[in-house]
């Protein structure tokens, strides 16, 4: 009998963004799905994300930023994980985010980036099939 695994999901709002709904939207999906979410809540630092997102040993970072701080923050994100040896954690990401950034962060590592209006089982769906 073989036993499906359930993902891991660390969601964060990093920086000064204040607007949380699509986050929590995304997270109570993720856990309608099954899966097992740890949600950070607002205004946290890359440093914390990455902390966090290693102590709960996760399968995905999950960013939600609205801000403009995209190509700050999922970056440095994806490079301190490398950092701390947990460059296999996909990092997967939300927002008001521009098309040519989109391209961008997926070239810096960014696993995909998902703009407002997805439908939440997209993201489920994605997430299942890493």
């Amino acid at each position: 009998m073989s036993e499906k695994k359930t993902h891991r999901v660390l969601v964060a709002k990093p920086g000064l963004d204040g607007h949380d709904r699509g986050a929590k939207v995304v997270a109570r999906a993720l856990r309608d799905a099954g899966m097992e979410v740890i949600y950070l809540g607002l205004h946290q630092t890359p440093e914390q994300i990455v902390q966090a997102a290693v102590d709960e040993d996760v399968d995905v970072v999950g960013l939600s930023i609205l801000s403009g701080a995209h190509m700050t923050v999922f970056p440095r994100v994806v490079e301190m994980l490398r950092e701390r040896g947990a460059g296999d954690i996909k990092v997967v990401g939300g927002g008001i985010i521009p098309e040519e950034d989109i391209e961008a962060l997926e070239a810096l590592g960014v696993a995909r980036l998902f703009t407002p209006g997805t439908p939440t089982s997209e993201i489920v769906d994605y997430i299942r099939s890493l």
